[in-house]
């Protein structure tokens, strides 16, 4: 068939594909934090990967010359920057002071979860009994794997990663929503550039409390944070969530789970145990199977000449 005559891509697909791309980046976010938490406080790690994040975001936003957001759009920035920006963050790296990363990576398989439950209270998705009884099976063998290596009881690490996920799926899901009205890459950078006023100080104060050498692989690992977990990963991450659907892009990121487990073995020499795979392997399971269910999606969002959403 010609080039010309070539059927597009439908937005499901699309969606999948960016949601991938982001989850590729995110892939490495718990394995660099480990890292980055070697010479840097966590709290300083999290709150100053955003920081530094919000210096691009506002170079794009002032070259592309955007509009600022409404009142109503930056109380939603707001709730999208507590997730995301703080919560995430700085929640994940105190788990990893505990746990090795690829622990972190399979207790992170909750958060597709979290992610479709934000979506159908705040988006009024409708996933079919098929989609939820697929998510719901996926979190449960998280949770087993959660229980069976820590010996019957959640450890700290599970208990911080936990607040993590459910800080970051409701980010996850606010953004994606806000997304179709303000586009991708405006949510992430909105909320970098309106978060940075209150980030200043406290990373200011950790910064200057801080004493010893930081290593060179701690400083390339907050700058990875920095310029692809807190930024470009989003962009791609937010368009797929919107041109996807929430609740099924949300899955694409259990697939992160297998990801990171290979960054963590092969690239950071932590040992991954064949339980670790087993029960990644039963996850990735689930996605394949969610991935043929049925979503009802929400009405399309529309805004009258004044820029109202109707």
């Amino acid at each position: 068939m010609p080039s010309s005559q070539r059927a597009p891509i439908n937005p499901q697909t699309q969606g999948m594909l960016l949601g991938l791309l982001g989850v590729t980046v995110f892939s490495l976010s718990l394995p660099m934090t480990r890292l980055a938490i070697t010479s840097l406080d966590p709290v300083l790690v999290g709150l100053g990967r955003a920081l530094l994040a919000a210096i691009p975001a506002a170079a794009l936003l002032l070259w592309r010359r955007e509009r600022l957001p409404t009142p109503a759009q930056m109380r939603r920035i707001a709730v999208i920057s507590l997730g995301v920006i703080v919560g995430f963050p700085v929640l994940s790296g105190l788990a990893l002071m505990t746990v090795p990363s690829s622990h972190g990576a399979v207790v992170n398989g909750l958060l597709p979860l979290a992610t479709a439950l934000y979506a159908a209270w705040l988006s009024h998705e409708r996933p079919s009994r098929g989609f939820w009884f697929c998510a719901v099976l996926g979190s449960a063998l998280v949770v087993a794997y959660a229980l069976v290596t820590g010996h019957g009881a959640p450890a700290a690490g599970d208990l911080w990663m936990l607040a993590a996920v459910a800080a970051c799926g409701l980010g996850y899901a606010e953004g994606g929503r806000l997304a179709k009205e303000l586009g991708n890459w405006q949510v992430i950078c909105w909320a970098l550039v309106l978060s940075a006023p209150v980030l200043v100080l406290p990373v200011g104060w950790l910064a200057w409390r801080h004493h010893g050498p930081v290593s060179m692989h701690a400083w390339f690992a907050f700058g990875y944070l920095s310029l692809f977990s807190q930024f470009l990963g989003f962009i791609a991450w937010y368009a797929g969530l919107a041109r996807g659907g929430i609740a099924r892009v949300g899955q694409v990121q259990l697939l992160q789970i297998f990801m990171t487990l290979a960054f963590s073995a092969l690239w950071f020499g932590e040992t991954v145990s064949p339980l670790s795979w087993l029960f990644a392997l039963g996850v990735l399971a689930t996605v394949v199977a969610g991935r043929r269910t049925a979503i009802a999606h929400a009405a399309p969002v529309t805004a009258d000449p004044a820029g109202r959403v109707v």
